[in-house]
């Protein structure tokens, strides 16, 4: 019997990525595979989820300066939080709501102390999704400096490569930073990075992924925090290059397929590993912006723009279903 891997990530905004590998799952069972459920995530929005779910909530500073309770997850001495239930764009109320000068990443701060007060020898931070462009220093004014992480290996799951500086021009804009904007942000950066180097001896500016985030993954490791790639550390905890071996067909995808897709996602991650195991793969994205260089369904071509934001789960087991009705005729 043939098998099948469905390792989605979330399509943002319209379903999380077990939903997109449950739908998945369903076609392939119903055309007679097996089907091997590995939802993944990059570091962004879905990393709680993926790692076990949410289990913990404290109250903590919005990207606004509001209150906000953020879910979390404690597991033995380990944690696990997400930048975007504490200083998220959506809590924020998206590009139009947000005040990208004022937005701060406090609150992932605070979540970070909670995690440190309940016991945690190590803490994941996922840095996805943010409202941010304040290069951490809102995140570093809560925890107050490194003596208090002292002990605590914190590991931050980037979902971007991007340098520290280079974070405003690339993503300050789709947080709602107008031109003028985006020019203040970017040396707000260059001053920082001069701080955290002269503070504490950490030059943000040479690290690979300091910008995720506007680049709190800059500002954590200057206060000795370890950055990572987010698909990597995913796929290494749920074991992903192992559940390829035998496989048929992978199918991952996610919300929009673009440049940024192959720099730290998950559909370029598992595109990569699967040319490695020489696996077929098949990339279903809400949207396709850029050419993954292997088979490529647009939910938006195949079933128009409407369709596929309502129904995302379904759209892509159907196109599933219709990819292994094409191979059992081949």
């Amino acid at each position: 019997m043939p098998h099948l891997v469905a390792a989605p990530d979330k399509f943002r905004g319209t379903a999380t990525a077990a939903e997109v590998a449950a739908a998945v799952c369903r076609a392939a069972v119903e055309a007679g595979w097996t089907c091997d459920q590995a939802p993944l995530a990059d570091g962004g929005e879905g990393l709680l989820e993926v790692l076990g779910g949410p289990n913990r909530r404290s109250r903590v500073t919005g990207p606004l300066g509001q209150p906000v309770e953020a879910a979390w997850r404690m597991e033995g001495d380990t944690a696990v939080v997400e930048t975007a239930r504490a200083s998220g764009l959506v809590l924020a109320g998206g590009p139009d709501g947000n005040d990208p000068l004022a937005a701060t990443t406090r609150g992932t701060g605070e979540l970070i102390l909670a995690a440190v007060a309940a016991g945690a020898r190590r803490i994941v931070v996922g840095v996805g999704g943010s409202a941010t462009t304040d290069g951490g220093l809102g995140a570093i004014e809560a925890v107050g400096g490194p003596d208090r992480l002292r002990g605590v290996e914190v590991v931050v799951a980037c979902d971007v490569d991007i340098g520290f500086v280079e974070a405003a021009t690339e993503f300050a804009p789709q947080k709602g930073a107008s031109p003028k904007q985006v020019s203040l942000l970017e040396r707000r950066l260059q001053r920082l990075s001069q701080l955290y180097l002269q503070r504490y001896g950490v030059n943000v500016s040479a690290l690979p992924g300091a910008g995720a985030a506007g680049g709190l993954a800059g500002g954590l490791a200057a206060l000795g925090a370890t950055l990572v790639p987010g698909f990597e550390l995913v796929a290494d905890r749920v074991g992903l290059e192992e559940r390829l071996e035998g496989a048929d067909l992978v199918v991952t995808g996610e919300g929009f397929v673009d440049e940024q897709s192959f720099h730290g996602k998950v559909v370029g991650g598992v595109v990569e590993l699967c040319s490695l195991a020489r696996v077929p793969v098949l990339v279903v994205a809400g949207e396709v912006l850029a050419d993954p260089g292997v088979e490529t369904v647009s939910l938006t071509v195949r079933f128009g723009a409407e369709r596929s934001l309502a129904e995302p789960a379904a759209c892509v087991a159907e196109v599933v279903a219709e990819r292994l009705q094409a191979e059992r005729r081949s």
